[in-house]
C-alpha cells in the first residue's frame, strides 16, 4: 500500500486541521483545551469510582483515550474520554469477572471498533432507531442515578450489587446508616451546580459571560472540599477511600487473565463495541450541526478502537466520545484536534503535579455531580411526548427503557433492535401493494377482460411482502396475465423466488405470462439469481407494451 493509498484509508482529522494552522487558533485551542482539562477531571474520577474502580482509573483514560481520540479521530472537536454510559456495564463486568477481564474485554471491544471503521460500518450506527437510543440512555440515566444513593446519603455498603432489584433490596436495608453530614454536602453541590449552571445562562449575552464558561462541577467541588476541611465533617473522600490518586505517570500493567471467566465476555464485549459506536458518533454529528463540519465516521471508530484497546493496559477504563466535554470544548473556541490533546496533557499536569489536593475531595460531592450529569443525559420529555407516536415507537421505547433498568442493557438493545426490525418490516410490506389495472386507464383492454388480467405494483417485493405475488397467484383464472413492475423499487431472493413460483403456476396452468417495467435493481437481482433466463420471451418494457402484446395473443385464433 502506498502513502496516498494508505493517508485515504486511515487519515486523522488532525493531519486536514494543520492546514493553515496559525498562532491565533493554537491560542484558542490552548484556552479551549485547558477548559476542557478542568471540566474532566471530576468527571472522569467520579465515573471511574461510579463503575467499582479507583478514581485513577478514569484520570489515566482521559488522558490516554482523550490524546488517542483526538490525534487519530475523524472529527475536529470531539472529546474522548470516561463516560457514563459505561458505567453500569463496567461495574457489572468488574462484580461478575474481575477486573483482569475488564482489561480484556475493553480491549477486544477496541478491537471490534477498529474492524468496524476498517470495514466502513460508521455510517450503519445511524440505522439504529431513535427510540432504543432514547430508551436505553434514559435507563442508564437512572441506573447511575440509583447507584449514587449510597455516596450520596453516606450509606454504610461495602460493595453495591449490579442489578436493580438488589441494588433496590441492599439501599432499603441499609437507610437506617445515613450519614446527615455526607447528605448536607451532596444536596449544596448539587444545588451549586443547578445555581451556577442558571447564572451562566443569564450571563451569556452579558459582559460577564465567562462566568458560563467556568464549570460547575470545579465550583461544587471545591467549594464541598473546603467545607469539609473548614468544619472537619465526617464524610468520606477519596483519601480515605482509595488512599489518594499516586502522582506518577501511568505504567504499563499486563493483569493475569482467568479464561475460563473470558470467554463470557463475549456479549459484554459486543456491548461495550456498541454503545462506545454509537456514543460517539452521536456525539460528533451533534457537534458538527454546532461547527457546521462533517465528520468522518469510519476514521472516528478507528480512533475509539486504538484508545480502547491502549488504554486498559495502562490502568484505564472504556472510553468514547463525550457529548458534555465536547460542547464545552466547541463553546471555548476549540476548532481543531488539538484542543482535545491539550486536555489530555492538562489532565497529566493535574495528576503530576497536585494529586496530593484530590485525596480531600469528598465523595458525596463526586455523587452529586454524577446526579446532575446523569439527570441531564435523560431525555425525559420524550416520556411527555409518548402519546403522539405510534404505539409501536411507544412500545420499543419503553421496552429498552425497562429492561435497561431492570435486566440487562445487552438485553435490551437486542429486544429493542428486534422490534424495531419487526416494525419496519411491517411498515414497509405495508406500503407494498398491488391494484388491478382497468379498461377506464388503458382503454385497448376494453371487451378482454375475460381473457387478460394485469396488475401494477408498488414498493419492494421482499420477503415480508411476496403475499403480494402470492394472492396475483391464487385469483389467475385467465389466459393471459401482465405483470408491470415499473414501480418496484426493490426485490430480494424472495421476491425473486415469488416470482419464479409464478412463473411455475403459469405455465402449469398454461396461462401466459407478460412482465414489464423489470429495471433497475430488480432487473439486477433478476440477472443474479437466474430468474431473468426463465422470463426470455415474458418482458416488455413498459405496460402499454404487455397489453399491446396481451391483446395480440388473445386475438389470435385457438385463443
Amino acid at each position: 500500500m502506498n502513502w496516498p493509498q494508505a493517508t485515504h484509508f486511515f487519515r486523522p482529522r488532525l493531519l486536514d486541521s494543520l492546514a493553515g494552522y496559525n498562532r491565533q487558533r493554537l491560542t484558542q485551542d490552548m484556552g479551549a483545551g485547558i477548559t476542557v482539562g478542568v471540566v474532566a477531571l471530576p468527571l472522569a474520577m467520579a465515573f471511574a469510582i461510579a463503575s467499582g474502580l479507583k478514581p485513577e482509573a478514569g484520570l489515566f483514560t482521559a488522558i490516554i483515550a482523550g490524546f488517542l481520540i483526538s490525534a487519530l479521530g475523524g472529527s475536529r472537536v470531539q472529546i474522548g474520554g470516561p463516560a457514563g454510559a459505561f458505567i453500569v456495564i463496567v461495574y457489572g463486568i468488574v462484580e461478575r469477572y474481575g477486573l483482569a477481564n475488564l482489561i480484556l474485554a475493553t480491549a477486544m471491544s477496541g478491537v471490534l471498533l477498529f474492524l468496524m471503521g476498517l470495514f466502513r460500518l460508521g455510517s450503519l450506527i445511524r440505522f439504529i432507531p431513535v427510540s432504543v437510543v432514547i430508551g436505553f440512555t434514559n435507563g442508564i440515566a437512572v441506573l447511575i442515578m440509583l447507584s449514587q444513593i449510597k455516596d450520596l446519603m453516606g450509606l454504610k455498603i461495602q460493595a453495591m450489587p449490579a442489578d436493580f432489584f438488589s441494588m433496590l433490596n441492599v439501599l432499603g436495608q441499609n437507610l437506617h446508616t445515613a450519614n446527615l453530614a455526607a447528605l448536607l454536602v451532596a444536596l449544596g453541590s448539587l444545588s451549586l451546580l443547578v445555581g451556577w449552571m442558571r447564572l451562566g445562562r443569564r450571563l451569556e449575552n452579558t459582559p460577564y459571560r465567562w462566568v458560563s464558561l467556568v464549570p460547575g462541577s470545579i465550583i461544587a467541588l471545591l467549594f464541598a472540599t473546603l467545607a469539609c476541611l473548614g468544619l472537619s465533617l465526617p464524610v468520606e473522600t477519596i483519601g480515605s477511600k482509595f488512599g489518594g490518586i499516586p502522582a506518577v505517570m501511568p505504567s504499563f500493567q499486563w493483569p493475569a487473565f482467568s479464561w475460563d471467566s473470558a470467554r463470557f465476555l463475549l456479549m459484554p464485549t459486543l456491548t461495550l463495541a456498541l454503545l462506545g459506536a454509537i456514543e460517539s458518533l452521536l456525539c460528533a454529528r451533534i457537534a458538527d450541526g454546532m461547527i457546521g463540519d462533517r465528520h468522518n465516521p469510519n476514521q472516528e471508530l478507528m480512533a475509539q478502537g486504538v484508545a480502547n484497546f491502549v488504554t486498559p493496559f495502562f490502568g484505564g477504563m472504556p472510553a468514547t466520545g463525550t457529548i458534555a466535554r465536547t460542547i464545552t470544548n466547541i463553546k471555548s473556541g476549540g476548532n481543531s484536534p488539538i484542543s482535545g490533546m491539550v486536555h489530555a496533557l492538562t489532565l497529566l499536569a493535574v495528576v503530576l503535579l497536585a494529586a496530593p489536593l484530590a485525596g480531600h475531595v469528598p465523595l458525596a460531592a463526586l455523587a452529586a455531580i454524577l446526579m446532575f450529569v446523569a439527570w441531564n443525559m435523560g431525555e425525559w420529555r420524550e416520556f411527555l411526548l409518548l402519546r403522539h407516536y405510534r404505539l409501536p415507537y411507544r412500545a420499543t421505547l419503553l421496552a429498552v427503557f425497562f429492561l435497561t433498568v431492570v435486566f440487562d442493557l445487552t438485553v435490551a438493545v437486542e429486544v429493542g433492535l428486534i422490534t424495531a426490525c419487526l416494525t419496519f418490516i411491517y411498515r414497509i410490506s405495508s406500503l407494498s401493494r398491488s391494484e388491478p389495472v382497468s379498461c377506464l386507464e388503458h382503454p385497448g383492454l376494453a371487451g378482454h377482460e375475460a381473457h387478460i388480467q394485469a396488475w401494477r405494483l408498488y414498493g419492494a417485493l421482499f420477503f415480508g411482502a411476496v403475499k403480494l405475488v402470492e394472492d396475483i397467484e391464487d385469483k389467475t383464472h385467465t389466459p393471459v396475465l401482465v405483470l408491470d413492475l415499473k414501480n418496484v423499487i426493490y426485490v430480494d431472493s424472495s421476491g425473486a423466488d415469488a416470482l419464479m413460483n409464478l412463473i411455475d403456476t403459469c405455465r402449469k396452468k398454461e396461462v401466459q405470462l407478460i412482465i414489464c417495467g423489470l429495471l433497475h435493481q430488480p432487473l439486477d437481482i433478476a440477472g443474479r439469481s437466474g430468474l431473468l433466463e426463465h422470463l426470455e420471451g415474458r418482458l416488455e418494457p413498459d405496460l402499454p407494451a404487455g397489453l399491446q402484446r396481451a391483446v395480440s395473443l388473445v386475438m389470435r385464433p385457438g385463443q
